[in-house]
């Protein structure tokens, strides 16, 4: 009840801008109704053991992706259910997991918790990274189902923040939870720190690794290169789920770039979609050619000075067609990074700041490997790129050094279902 009061007083201060927001760019309006009250109920005629498997967005649905399929090979006679709490994401999980129900997550009020859990009836609920509500746990744990946070990590910034309510924050939420299932040894100990027992603690590694040994040559890489006409003549430059500034500094490094090398082209996506308007208007104020993808219907005849990639779902095959590259929220000092990991698995030499500790490991170890170049600031941006538009072997070296690195830490996803397994209800074990 006290949750409910705190996020009802929450809501009543912060309506104006919700509302605002809704009629500005449609978000929070799509399946309100089951996010207030619960999904319809999910059938399952069989009446078989369901793993209810939750990703907050796109980034998690991509997640998701590897560990869904993997959970289901092992465990043939279960239904899987997934859920996520964006616009974006639940689009994009449709669109993936096309034979499965996929479902909005609830908001964390008591009954809409408890409407969730009747519709999909859980065996073990699966939470990817780090979608911790205190509601939710609770009535996970008043229905006796098990919680795994699979792929969990804890940035130093989240561990101050919850070093404040360290009491509140074991009692409301990781005392709710059986297993995490966690990337790195540093984020285990700083679990450990905020009174995780280290028996609940099992580092997996990242499943990111494990869906991200990619090839560029795909059928999505060449349909898109066929629409936006690129050919071997251009060098493509891809900055990656950017936040704002990075979008601005990034178009003055790359006009700069562009007057000693002509051949590059600047591919520009935004990491959130309701900024994809604020961006174009940067691109167009910054005087280069440029077209967003959204208007792209039919092929261009060349690869043009900037594309603006507003569109979801298709970073990946636009990773196929870099030669270089950039990870957003890297520079702007607030979000500690977006994943590197998806570009290297394709082979993609990149650059990024230094704020990185959403991905401290994976940075550190691309670096290490030679296989990504670490800038201290926003001023080492397009000096770094310089080095490698100038030097074909220098890239093609990095990019093969950081798809091996890519290679060697896979095997996370089967950890990860060992440590599902283990908490697993005897009777659904036995059903499975």
């Amino acid at each position: 009840m006290l949750f409910n009061l705190l996020y009802l007083a929450a809501l009543a201060v912060l309506a104006p801008w919700l509302v605002w927001r809704a009629v500005a760019t449609g978000r929070y309006r799509r399946d309100l109704v089951a996010k207030l009250v619960g999904p319809a109920t999910v059938l399952n005629p069989g009446r078989r053991p369901v793993a209810w498997f939750h990703a907050v967005s796109v980034g998690e649905v991509n997640l998701l992706g590897t560990l869904v399929p993997a959970f289901r090979a092992r465990h043939p006679d279960w239904l899987a259910v997934v859920s996520t709490t964006t616009d974006t994401g639940l689009a994009e999980a449709r669109k993936r997991f096309t034979d499965l129900p996929v479902i909005p997550w609830p908001f964390d009020f008591t009954w809409a918790a408890a409407a969730a859990f009747d519709a999909v009836k859980p065996t073990v609920l699966v939470l990817a990274e780090s979608e911790l509500w205190p509601n939710v746990l609770a009535e996970a744990e008043r229905r006796g189902v098990p919680v795994v946070v699979a792929n969990a990590r804890m940035s130093p910034r989240s561990a101050r923040r919850l070093r404040r309510f360290a009491g509140i924050a074991r009692r409301a939420l990781f005392g709710r939870v059986a297993r995490f299932a966690v990337q790195e040894p540093e984020y285990a100990a700083r679990f450990r720190e905020l009174g995780v027992p280290a028996a609940k603690l099992h580092v997996t590694g990242s499943i990111k690794y494990d869906g991200a040994l990619k090839e560029r040559d795909t059928a999505a890489t060449r349909a898109l290169a066929r629409l936006l006409g690129h050919d071997d003549s251009a060098l493509v430059f891809l900055a990656g789920s950017t936040h704002a500034p990075e979008e601005s500094l990034v178009l003055t490094a790359f006009a700069r770039l562009r007057e000693r090398f002509p051949r590059v082209r600047l591919v520009l996506v935004p990491r959130h979609p309701d900024r994809f308007e604020e961006v174009a208007r940067l691109v167009e104020a910054s005087g280069l050619p440029f077209v967003r993808r959204s208007q792209v219907a039919t092929p261009l005849a060349a690869l043009p000075a900037v594309l603006l990639l507003d569109s979801v779902g298709e970073l990946g095959a636009a990773w196929g067609l870099a030669d270089v590259g950039y990870v957003g929220g890297t520079l702007d000092g607030r979000r500690g990074g977006q994943s590197m990991i998806e570009p290297a698995g394709y082979g993609v030499p990149c650059v990024f700041g230094p704020h990185v500790w959403n991905f401290a490991d994976a940075a550190r170890r691309l670096v290490e490997v030679g296989g990504a170049t670490m800038i201290p600031d926003a001023a080492g941006l397009e000096p770094a790129l310089a080095a490698l538009l100038a030097d074909d072997a220098l890239r093609e070296r990095m990019g093969a050094d950081a798809r091996e690195q890519v290679r060697r830490q896979q095997g996370a996803t089967a950890r990860t279902l060992d440590a599902i397994d283990a908490v697993l209800p005897v009777a659904a074990r036995r059903a499975a």
